[in-house]
């Protein structure tokens, strides 16, 4: 079996002896020590809840070595739980839920690549984001994706095999307004052209 490698983050001393405790015996993952911070595949980072000095930790984190990862808080409010996923992180395990099973399972999770959060979590996490598109990006015209929803129309239509002129008849628009979308949305999410932004939406659920 391969060990994961994993580099624990917290300013607590006792809370880090906890969490070093519950996973040094274990032979799913291996420990790393600071200088071997880069070559962990998953950071797991442990703190009382989620406060600025967190979230400056996770992003450096994700900027500078790019590994999956995973929190063990104390509590975490609707807004902190927001935060943490905006800032990329993969698995929350609530401190008095930490047990070697527990952080091991959703460590092994965050390093396939796989979100893992407490179900009382996940439901407030997607009432939050309900509210987000309600209340915010829907009055807008705007979706999660960053996508406005003549956008996703038109990639629909693209899908399709419709051309240009044909999806300017279909959505009442000039075929200059439908190159513009396009253009804007190639450029926008870094894609080469339409038929690859026609396979980003389609990886992606959008069409």
């Amino acid at each position: 079996m391969r060990r994961l490698p994993v580099h624990l983050y917290s300013t607590d001393v006792i809370s880090r002896a906890g969490v070093v405790s519950q996973l040094r015996p274990r032979p799913e993952v291996l420990l790393l020590d600071e200088a071997e911070a880069d070559q962990a595949a998953v950071a797991v980072i442990i703190s009382d809840g989620i406060d600025d000095q967190t979230l400056r930790t996770l992003r450096s984190l994700r900027s500078r070595y790019g590994s999956a990862l995973v929190l063990v808080l104390t509590q975490v409010d609707d807004a902190g739980l927001v935060a943490a996923v905006e800032h990329g992180v993969a698995g929350i395990v609530r401190r008095s839920e930490a047990s070697a099973d527990r952080l091991v399972a959703v460590i092994r999770s965050a390093a396939a690549g796989e979100g893992v959060v407490p179900p009382d979590l996940l439901g407030r996490l997607l009432q939050q984001v309900g509210a987000l598109q309600r209340e915010v990006l829907g009055p807008r015209g705007l979706t999660f994706s960053g996508l406005a929803e003549r956008e996703v129309e038109v990639l629909r239509l693209v899908a399709e095999g419709f051309d240009t002129a044909e999806i300017a008849a279909k959505l009442s628009y000039s075929q200059r307004t439908i190159k513009n979308i396009l253009h804007d949305v190639t450029n926008r999410l870094h894609l080469r052209n339409r038929c690859h932004a026609v396979a980003y939406a389609l990886r992606n659920g959008l069409i």
